[in-house]
């Protein structure tokens, strides 16, 4: 991976449910702006964004009257496209990663492959329906619209926690620390397309 490419996107997505922008850079700091009106969620991105290293910002404007559920999964889809934009052919990434990663009682196992093959493994349950006013069931939404549109194999496995805020957090924190190492130039490969395929387009 030549030293001055600029792996960064931005993406518009606009529906008759929901408006959404996201500008994401991989290379970044971790620093995020996020607008969704979803409070809850703002959190979630807001550390996917800091645990990730990705620079992220994300505007959105949904039919809130009716649900959460088309802001979350949009926002899902239009992060994901943005990350398959920023990487390209995935030319000289580490491409696999896995982490436990704990949050007090609660512990979760995420895994990636940026194999351009979508498909999303999801075994985490949460013991409430809601964390405040946010439906627990997006989060596996917004992880399958991610995985879908980035083309990640992904498998989150919450192995315990009796609190699901902390659940939850954990799945976004692990899956962000296992997207900044999966996304990671390969040092000893800069310039190679991590498949004997000799593609990770599908």
């Amino acid at each position: 991976m030549a030293a001055s490419q600029t792996r960064r996107a931005e993406i518009g997505r606009e529906t008759g449910e929901t408006e959404v922008f996201v500008v994401l850079d991989i290379d970044g700091q971790g620093r995020s702006d996020i607008q969704t009106g979803v409070g809850f969620f703002d959190h979630m991105l807001d550390q996917l964004s800091r645990h990730s290293l990705m620079d992220l910002k994300v505007t959105a404007r949904g039919d809130l009257q009716v649900d959460d559920h088309h802001t979350v999964e949009d926002c899902g889809i239009a992060i994901g496209q943005a990350i398959a934009a920023a990487l390209g052919d995935r030319r000289g990434i580490m491409r696999y990663a896995s982490l436990d990663l704990a949050m007090d009682e609660a512990l979760t196992r995420a895994a990636v492959d940026i194999s351009g093959r979508p498909f999303l493994v999801w075994q985490v349950e949460f013991p409430s329906a809601k964390i405040g006013t946010f439906d627990t069931e997006l989060v596996r939404e917004f992880f399958q619209a991610l995985a879908h549109n980035a083309g990640l194999t992904l498998h989150v496995t919450n192995f315990y926690g009796a609190n699901s805020h902390h659940i939850a957090e954990t799945c976004f924190k692990a899956v962000a620390r296992v997207l900044r190492a999966a996304c990671e130039p390969d040092a000893r490969q800069p310039n190679t397309i991590p498949s004997t395929k000799g593609t990770l387009n599908g």
